[in-house]
């Protein structure tokens, strides 16, 4: 499938069937998630797989009764860390400095201008700019799912604070931003057949 078909062929699925994924689609598609772009390359965030039957149960009560978190084949949370800060600009620098061979030393003046930047912000603004990287990871998940034709729904309606507290993020300093199931899409999901709505090209692209 090509990109533009599996652009028109994905939407945001309403009920799913009750095929898992194998392990190797999963982990295919975590990552190609995993090489998504973030600012600074800092990656403020986690891809948390629920594969428990009984957490998704659980986990229905904090979605606002929504039935496919139980019903997909695994869910996927991208939560965010709360603790944003020289940390985490420390870890990324060794990761760098082993990936090009070079020292963490040649990297400092560096990561001094990135720790000023988080430095300057306040923790609920590092907290925005957090999501904001956690949504461009879930952009390249939607993206790259439909090129492998596994089947998705996004969703921002969720209670935050109830999937910390049943998946224990606040312990890793992490909080729910947002979530995806995955999966492949019931026969009878009449949604699948809707026409795609989307602003025409000349109305959603600006040019200057």
């Amino acid at each position: 499938m090509d990109l533009m078909n599996a652009l028109e062929w994905r939407y945001a699925v309403r009920k799913f069937s009750d095929e898992v994924l194998s392990e190797m689609e999963v982990a295919a598609l975590l990552d190609v998630t995993r090489l998504s772009a973030s600012s600074y390359g800092l990656q403020p965030y986690r891809l948390l797989v629920v594969e428990s039957p009984d957490i998704r149960r659980e986990l229905v009560a904090h979605s606002y009764g929504q039935e496919k978190v139980a019903a997909c084949s695994h869910l996927i949370v991208f939560a965010v860390q709360t603790n944003i800060g020289d940390a985490l600009v420390d870890e990324y620098v060794r990761m760098l400095a082993k990936a090009r061979g070079v020292s963490s030393e040649s990297l400092q003046a560096m990561a001094g201008h990135i720790k000023e930047a988080l430095a300057a912000k306040s923790p609920e603004e590092n907290l925005q700019w957090a999501h904001q990287q956690a949504h461009i990871a879930l952009g390249n998940l939607l993206t790259s799912a439909a090129m492998m034709g596994i089947d998705t729904c996004p969703m921002g309606g969720f209670d935050a604070a109830g999937y910390d507290r049943v998946l224990g993020l606040a312990k890793e300093n992490l909080t729910a931003s947002v979530i995806c199931p995955i999966g492949r899409r019931d026969a009878g999901d009449e949604a699948a057949a809707a026409p795609k709505v989307r602003r025409d090209y000349e109305e959603i692209v600006m040019v200057r």
